[in-house]
Order: C-alpha cells, then sequence, then structure tokens
C-alpha cells in the first residue's frame, strides 16, 4: 500500500500542489493504457463511481498494488447510519482519501468520522460542498438561494465542526474560505482547467497555476490529460504551470 498524504490540516508550511487524475473510464484496462502513457510522475489517481461500481475493490487494490495513493470517490449521501457502515465497508481498503457530501449535516459528517476513526484511520474524510457543474441558476432552483460562494463557505464550515479533514471545491471559492477562517481545512479542487481546454460539463472553473495560487493543495484534472491526444506531455505541462505558480 501507498499512502503518501500527509497530515490534512493547514498548509503551515507550504507544500508542493499535486495532481490526481479522475479514472473515468470504461475498463481497467482502458485506465491502465491511460497511465502508462503519462509514466513515472504520476502519484495519485481518483476512482470514482463509474469505476468502482463496475470493477470493485479488485481494481482499486491493484492500484495500490502498483504504488499509486487512491482517493475513492464516493460522495457518500444517506442518514449517519448507513453513512458510518459504508465507511466501516470500505476501512480495509488501501484508499488514502474518500468523499461524502457536506449537505447531509454535521451528524452524517460526524458518524462518519467516528466509523473512520475506529476503523480505518489510514482514511482521509473529504466533504463535498457544491458540485463544480453548478452554478447560481442551477442552486436557485433546487431550492438553495444566496449564490454558491457563501453556501460553500458555510459548508465547509458544517466540515470543519464535523471533524472532516478537508473539503472538495471548486477553485473560484478558495479565497473565500481562507477569507472565511476554514483555511485549516485542506482544499481537493475538481474544475480545473488549462487556459486552451473545453469547460465540458464544469461551470465554475480556474487554470491549474490560478488554482495553486489561490491555495488548491491537490487538484483534480481528468479530461484535459486522458483525453489529449498525448497524455503524458499535458500531465507534464499541467504540473509545470503549477509548480511556477507554487514557487512564484
Amino acid at each position: 500500500m501507498c499512502f503518501k498524504l500527509g497530515p490534512m490540516n493547514a498548509n503551515p508550511s507550504p507544500t508542493l500542489p499535486e495532481i490526481i487524475l479522475p479514472l473515468d473510464l470504461d475498463t481497467p484496462r482502458e485506465a491502465w493504457r491511460v497511465i502508462e502513457r503519462i509514466g513515472g510522475d504520476l502519484k495519485w489517481v481518483k476512482v470514482g463511481l463509474q469505476m468502482y461500481l463496475r470493477w470493485g475493490d479488485g481494481f482499486v487494490k491493484e492500484l495500490a498494488k502498483e504504488g499509486f495513493s487512491i482517493f475513492l470517490d464516493l460522495k457518500l449521501f444517506d442518514i449517519p447510519n448507513t453513512v458510518a457502515s459504508a465507511i466501516r465497508s470500505i476501512g480495509d481498503l488501501p484508499v488514502a482519501l474518500t468523499t461524502l457530501h457536506t449537505l447531509g449535516g454535521v451528524p452524517m459528517m460526524r458518524a462518519a468520522v467516528e466509523a473512520r476513526d475506529r476503523v480505518a484511520p489510514h482514511i482521509r474524510l473529504l466533504g463535498v460542498t457544491i458540485l463544480t457543474s453548478m452554478d447560481d441558476a442551477t442552486m436557485n432552483r433546487v431550492g438553495i438561494p444566496g449564490g454558491v460562494g457563501p453556501e460553500v463557505v458555510r459548508l465547509a464550515g458544517l466540515a470543519r465542526e464535523s471533524g472532516v479533514d478537508g473539503v472538495v471545491c471548486s477553485p473560484q471559492e478558495l479565497g473565500l474560505l481562507q477569507a472565511a477562517g476554514v483555511g485549516d481545512l485542506t482544499f481537493v479542487t475538481p474544475g480545473v482547467r488549462p487556459a486552451d481546454a473545453s469547460a465540458d460539463d464544469q461551470s465554475r472553473i480556474m487554470t491549474p497555476g490560478e488554482a495553486v495560487r489561490a491555495g488548491a493543495r491537490y487538484l483534480v484534472i481528468g479530461r484535459p490529460i486522458t483525453a489529449a491526444p498525448d497524455p503524458a506531455a499535458a500531465f507534464r505541462a499541467i504540473n509545470e504551470e503549477m509548480l511556477q505558480a507554487f514557487r512564484a
């Protein structure tokens, strides 16, 4: 197993940002092909619902056996007992990160934290705030007025109160979160696209360099790499942009 994640609290001494590559592909063979094309610089991979529901624990264990740190992105959202049971169910997997929805509330998140502390202390919990595919209009339609930014700040505060290790949010909200005093959480940011890339189904995006300058620690970047003609070159270019922003 390879758990390279350090303590997920504030970044008192800045640490290099890292790319997490989502393996949102149809088969393990396709995933391994992309991984092999990128080469040895890749450390983090994300297994989401698409791959996990189809290929299960075996695929996760294969990735860990090859030395990857794994983000199991399940976005758990249910009553507290069910979410706690789900955490116990994955407790023996070689997973470094997993997710739950902050909209489940403090009791649900605390139940997850308590279950994790008992059976899976190697897993760090991330609270998903507002999906990066959503914007203010989408939020209004589901009955959450007031805008994405204030809601992300509110939900991140609930995550912090619950003992969750970090939050998943758009890089656009990072400045608001720092100003709100929850900078001791670790920020994992999807919705990151190079300047010349398509936004795809993302509504709230930033470039890799902008996200790092805003305080992102882990950047989830998928299609700009996996769909590129040369995934290795795309990965290197994004990583270089991140490092330059970090060192500036």
